[in-house]
């Protein structure tokens, strides 16, 4: 893997899902997209998706074996409904949306984060609304996996200065910001 250069306040990238349980009810997926939103992340992309069981396993195959993975394979594969995966980017990405999100034990969450997204909306630690990369290095693995046809290094080139300096759009119909001023940011 090729180490991509920065300047040191470059925005920080970060995976969020949201999972088929909040996807499924429009008002909670809405309520999760304007914290992303009110918490001033920029969207560099986002999609619906349908995910197959096969890349549930790829992608938590470092769970495997744990009591809980077979669950949430079934979970998030198709059968249980499209999940919206994002690129967030925030000078702080990873750590505010974990914060955000709240504790992964819904439990917890309502009772150490009650207005976390996962201390409002999770309904089970499997059913718990929402996804995020844990470090910058599962951020990029994570991203690739969802996004194959975005490159980081090119991001970080090209659109993250222009989005860093501003000024910046945010377009309802894309779901996603834009340097003031610039066309598509390219597929999504």
């Amino acid at each position: 893997m090729t180490s991509i250069l920065r300047s040191p306040q470059a925005l920080q990238l970060t995976l969020a899902l949201i999972k088929p349980d909040a996807v499924a009810h429009p008002l909670i997926l809405e309520a999760v997209h304007q914290q992303i939103l009110s918490n001033k992340f920029l969207i560099v992309r986002m999609k619906e998706l349908l995910w197959r069981k096969e890349d549930c396993q790829r992608f938590y195959q470092e769970h495997e074996g744990r009591f809980f993975y077979q669950r949430l394979v079934e979970f998030m594969a198709s059968h249980s409904g499209p999940i919206r995966a994002y690129i967030l980017a925030h000078k702080d990405a990873i750590q505010l949306w974990r914060t955000l999100m709240g504790p992964t034990r819904v439990f917890r969450a309502r009772h150490m984060a009650p207005d976390s997204i996962r201390g409002s909306f999770g309904l089970t630690d499997t059913r718990n609304t929402t996804h995020g990369s844990d470090s910058v290095v599962s951020a990029s693995r994570e991203i690739a996996a969802f996004f194959p046809d975005f490159s980081e290094q090119r991001w970080y080139e090209e659109e993250e200065p222009r989005l860093r300096c501003g000024p910046v759009q945010y377009s309802p119909e894309g779901g996603v910001h834009r340097a003031a001023g610039t066309g598509d940011p390219g597929p999504v």
